[in-house]
Parts: C-alpha cells; structure tokens; sequence
C-alpha cells in the first residue's frame, strides 16, 4: 500500500503506551483517504512503524501538511526533527475473527491464539482491540486447553531464559491485597540459604503498587538480560522488572490494558503468570492466592479453582507448583504504595521494632514453602530456617548485596502531604475494604507517585475511639491528597465498626 508522507510534528501530548496521531481535518491524506476520528492508521518512519489511532483536528495547532505525533508515539519512531513519516490505512487483523468468535462462544484454539498474540505483541492491536480480547476472555472463562496454549503463545513471542542450575525457584501472589508486599522479603531469605531465585516482577495492575513500583523505590528495577544475569550469577537472586527484560512481552502489553479495564480473567491471570515463570526460567513455583471479601479472589471455593488451574497447566509445562491460600481480609503491612511498603520491608528485613508482624509472618510462611521445595529445608522445617535467616541478619545482608549488584540501595522517598482520617465512631474494627483503601492510595497518586498512598494505623479486631486514627494519606501534590479526601468523605464506610 503506498504511503502518503507528512512532516512530524512533536506535540508534547502524554498517551502512555499508545501511539496517537493528529492530522488537520482539510489535510488532502485525511480527505483523500476518508480518515475519521479514531481511524487505526500505520505510521512509519524509516524502517520502524506504529499502529497509531487518528484524531483529525481543525484549529491550526496542526497543518494540513503535518501529522503531529502524541510522545509516545514519536519516541517509538525514533523521530527527529524535521522528520517526514509516512500514513497509511492499518491492514484488517484476522486474529480479531477469532476473538469475535469468542464472544460468541466459541473456542480459541492455539492457532488462533498464537496469531492473537503475534499481533499484539507486534503492537498490531489498539486498545480498543486488546481490551475487546480481555473482556472476552474474562466474560467467556478459557477452558484447560485454551490457558495452555496461551500460556504457550505468549512464551513463544519473547525471548526464554536459561539457568545452569536444576532448580530455579520463584513466587508469585495473584494479587488484590494491598501492602502484601512479600517478594523482596522472601528472595533475601531464599538467595540467602543458597537458592537460585532469578525473580521478574510486574508493575500495578490493578492495585497501587506492584512489586516493581515497590522494588523501584530501593534499587533500579529496569535490568538488561545481561545485567539480570550477572546479579543472580553473583547473589543467587534478584528482583527486576520483568518488562525491561522482554519476557512474555504480550503480557506486559496486556497488563497496561487490564490497568485501564481494572479487569483481570481468571483464564488470562493463569497464562500471565505462567508465561513470566516459565520465561524466566523457572522450575518451581510457590503461588499466594489472598482470598478474602473485598480482595481479587472473594471465596475459599475460587480460590482452590484458581490453584488447581495454574497447578495442572503448570504441570503441562513441567513447572512445580505449589499454591498457599492465605488470609486477604485485610491488608497486610501497614504501607499502600510504593515507598510505604518499601519502608515496611525495610523494616522486616532489618529487624525494626515497628516492623509490622503480619508481612514478616506471610513472607515466612511463603520462604518456607521455596526452602522446602528447593530442596534448602526437610518438610516442615522452612519456616525454622526462613525465620532465623532474618534473625541473625542474613536476609538483610543479602538483601543489601542484591540491591548493589542491581545498582545501589536508595531511601525511598517521603511524600510532601499528609492528611490523617479519623474513626467516626468507637467499637471494635470488623470490616475493612482492601479495594476501597487501593482506591484512597491511586487518587492519592499511586503508583506513579512512588510517595503516594496511605499508612493504616488498624487492623481487624482492634478496639478503637472515635476520633482515634483510621489511616494517614500520603500525597505528592495538594491536589491529589484532596482528591482522596473527598472520596473518603462519600464513603464513610470503608472501615467497618461493631458497636459496643
């Protein structure tokens, strides 16, 4: 198809991860072509090239010879000034019949899945693309066969690694619980005891922070291959962002839509995490499924569904998986968002006195399971093990070693606003919505804000006087911080209190 070359223009509008073009509406490529607005579009330069959504537009920001580029876009182009690109009609996807398909109900084989993700991890799909494939997903549940050959898929586009050791140990939660920030807790205590736990991490899905965000605040997250493997070559383990290392690339492309839908099937979550695992070279999982009534999984019965479903298409992959379902009525830590549960893993990993007992508990009870799979304990004796590991100071000493080799242990930052909200009522606390205290954290600013989020200053059970502290909200900006208040204030029922 030929292309119709128009001058870049750098317009400084932020699409994050999306590639968006502005093109005046008198211009003779939107006329001749029939552009309309949101039109999918190919724009090139050189030998790169970007699915683009058109916004034509009539003042004369843009002129009729330009094609201004949002900064994403323009940064994926390698444009310079002066650029001229190329505009061309994006090719009909046939990988969309598949999942037209699947709204209706039929099945997706591994033919067409394996073209789905071709697609989009060759950024051939739009938003509005990806999400109709997650919403589907989601509201058609994949079946044993379709979650492994997804899985499969989104393996086969990006790269595999390999470790010269026979066991490589890893753990995941499936999320939903805010402050359930266990993973660098547990690779210092695995690394320590002399497993090899090469760990990749996600950033926010759904929740205020992720691993990453979180990882991020302590030491730099964002490794090459080569870097990855040089610090678990020297300190058994590691926690990066699994992004900036390109494995299961459609995952993370799948992930920044999921964000967007706050939408995460059950069928799509078991292929996510799968294809990071085994993409990272993993041999044995240990997987936390937090189930509670306001965290991501709500009954014992789902989560014993999900366990058995990222056991079984595990097992297809001859990857051990072993699955704890843990306690997710409340949030464990103190800290929702980045620094703050960073500051609550520095404190367990240093011994502090206000280190809170629930996250060093949790984290225990996972190491354990890892210790014990990897062969570093007897069964039934990780959890001795993991415990005295952080006791006698070796977690934190190899915590310290990691965070070097990954480029240096930093203080995480300290949000310039707080407000605290107080209890409107005296009782004992019964109820405590995670979902709605992840809201408080994002309108706060989390996880872009690494600052931002809230301290929680009760827990479940905990007899309490009106006007005694509920939680803190921390803020970058005063109109972030008065965002949250205001929705604090329509919902006074976030923590709930059985009356005297």
């Amino acid at each position: 198809m030929i292309g119709h070359s128009l001058s870049a223009v750098r317009i400084g509008i932020e699409t994050p991860n999306e590639a968006h073009v502005f093109m005046h509406r008198d211009c003779h490529v939107c006329r001749a072509e029939g552009f309309t607005s949101r039109t999918s579009v190919i724009v090139t330069y050189g030998a790169r090239s970007v699915i683009a959504t058109l916004f034509p537009v009539t003042s004369e920001i843009i002129k009729p010879m330009e094609a201004g580029l949002s900064e994403w876009a323009w940064q994926e182009l390698g444009l310079v000034p002066g650029a001229r690109v190329t505009v061309t009609h994006a090719l009909p996807l046939d990988s969309l019949s598949a999942i037209r398909g699947k709204v209706y109900g039929n099945r997706l084989d591994s033919i067409s899945l394996e073209r789905v993700i071709r697609d989009v991890a060759a950024g051939r799909y739009a938003g509005i693309h990806l999400s109709a494939f997650l919403t589907a997903c989601a509201a058609r549940p994949l079946d044993f066969d379709e979650m492994r050959e997804l899985t499969r898929a989104m393996i086969d586009v990006g790269r595999r690694l390999h470790w010269p050791v026979p066991k490589v140990m890893d753990k995941h939660c499936v999320g939903g619980l805010p402050g359930n920030r266990t993973t660098p807790i547990v690779v210092a205590i695995a690394a320590a005891c002399g497993l090899t736990i090469p760990k990749t991490t996600s950033r926010a899905i759904t929740s205020p922070a992720g691993t990453a965000d979180t990882m991020e605040t302590l030491a730099p997250v964002d490794l090459s291959i080569d870097a990855m493997r040089r610090v678990v070559d020297g300190e058994g383990g590691c926690v990066v962002w699994g992004g900036a290392v390109q494995l299961s690339p459609a995952d993370d492309i799948l992930i920044r839509a999921e964000r967007v839908l706050d939408l995460d099937g059950e069928g799509q979550m078991v292929a996510s995490i799968l294809s990071k695992k085994l993409a990272a070279g993993a041999t044995h999982l240990v997987i936390d499924l937090p189930v509670g009534p306001t965290a991501k999984v709500r009954s014992f019965e789902a989560a014993q569904r999900l366990a058995q479903s990222v056991v079984d298409v595990g097992r297809a992959f001859g990857l051990v998986v072993k699955p704890i379902l843990s306690d997710g009525t409340q949030p464990v830590g103190s800290g929702i968002g980045p620094a703050l549960e960073a500051r609550d893993v520095l404190a367990v990993l240093q011994g502090g006195p206000l280190a809170p007992a629930d996250l060093r508990d949790h984290a225990l009870a996972i190491a354990a399971g890892l210790l014990e799979l990897g062969g570093a304990a007897r069964d039934g004796e990780g959890r001795q093990i993991a415990a005295e590991c952080l006791r006698n100071g070796q977690a934190w000493a190899k915590f310290q070693k990691i965070c070097a080799a990954q480029g240096g242990l930093r203080e995480p930052p300290t949000a310039k606003y707080t407000r605290t909200a107080e209890m409107r009522a005296a009782g004992a606390i019964d109820r405590i919505d995670c979902r709605r205290l992840s809201r408080i954290a994002k309108l706060a600013g989390a996880p872009d804000a690494k600052a931002a989020g809230l301290q929680l200053h009760v827990r479940l059970g905990m007899p309490v006087s009106r006007g005694q502290p509920a939680f803190t909200v921390h803020a970058e900006s005063p109109g972030e911080l008065d965002y949250a208040l205001a929705y604090i204030e329509a919902n006074p029922d976030i923590i709930g209190i059985l009356h005297p």
